[in-house]
């Protein structure tokens, strides 16, 4: 009889306990935002505009955690394996939908994790050095051509964006470049303005200002048309390549099974966040297109892109 009287009173402890914390406010402690690339990217400056301006809601605040390498999948892994409890969240990049039709991952791209939301795309220039003798598309591919495998390209890693948007305008010219991965786009940058690598595909908002500046040559955009921030880039479409598109997406994902009332939370803040005139002005001017859809269109963009990407990257030569 104590035995059950001392089980019931353990049962009702525990209810109360458990009544309490789901009581507390949210957030009541920092929240981790993971970037799974080098500070300094794409990824990585919209995470801190967005948490910057996120901590004025939430005094509790932001921990961001640089957790580069393996095209995002180190970080990526490490948010799977996080607790559900709105406390661990990523900003991904199209990469989560390239790299599964590359090689075999801890996680399962869609299973794994629940949307938030799409919070931004941008699309790419293709940069050269200056002191390449290329002005146009027309000039790289001619050069390319003339020298085989002499001209090399940098990308944030291969599988990612980047690698694989230069692999397809590769395969529609039919030229040779060696390929210099690094360990996000940041690093890829400093080499190309300092002369180490010829060629790259990069984000307006790593690489438009020094474009601006004379460091870099941009030389066509992957978007279907010219963007205001550069209208003089033509497109690499009306440069000679019809029906060439790529643009770099970045969203935030959470654990698996993240309770409905977190996610809700989650998703009104941060798209809030976004699409408010101050933020949403800076992100126009770093280069990005400001989006902020709902988890379940998020999650139908991550399903087509798998599909497309993977159909793609199956009509490639091998390398």
């Amino acid at each position: 009889m104590k035995l059950r009287l001392f089980v019931f009173a353990g049962i009702a402890v525990a209810g109360v306990y458990t009544q309490v914390l789901h009581a507390q406010p949210y957030p009541s402690k920092p929240i981790r935002f993971i970037v799974p690339f080098s500070a300094g990217g794409g990824a990585d400056v919209l995470t801190r505009l967005l948490a910057r301006h996120l901590s004025e809601t939430w005094a509790s605040g932001f921990v961001i955690d640089n957790r580069p390498g393996a095209d995002g999948a180190i970080g990526t892994e490490l948010l799977a394996r996080s607790a559900p409890d709105g406390y661990t969240v990523i900003m991904i990049t199209n990469a989560h939908t390239i790299t599964p039709s590359q090689r075999k991952l801890p996680y399962d791209p869609v299973k794994d994790f629940t949307p938030v939301t799409l919070v931004a795309s941008i699309p790419q220039l293709l940069l050269v050095h200056p002191s390449l003798p290329v002005k146009s598309i027309k000039d790289l591919v001619a050069l390319a051509k003339a020298k085989p495998g002499a001209l090399s390209f940098g990308s944030s890693g291969t599988g990612t964006s980047p690698y694989l948007t230069m692999e397809l305008f590769k395969s529609m010219t039919g030229i040779q470049m060696v390929h210099i991965p690094y360990k996000g786009s940041s690093l890829a940058v400093i080499d190309l303005v300092g002369g180490h690598i010829q060629v790259m595909f990069g984000s307006t908002s790593t690489t438009l200002a020094h474009a601006k500046a004379g460091k870099l040559r941009a030389i066509a955009v992957s978007s279907p048309a010219r963007i205001a921030a550069a209208p003089d880039v033509p497109t690499v479409a009306e440069a000679g390549l019809p029906g060439f598109e790529a643009s770099t997406w970045f969203g935030i994902l959470a654990p698996a099974r993240l309770p409905a009332e977190l996610l809700q939370t989650l998703h009104g803040e941060i798209t809030k966040a976004l699409l408010s005139s101050d933020v949403r002005n800076q992100v126009i001017t770093l280069g990005f297109n400001p989006i902020g859809n709902t988890p379940e269109a998020f999650a139908g963009v991550i399903r087509g892109d798998l599909v497309k990407w993977e159909r793609v990257i199956r009509s490639l030569p091998p390398s």
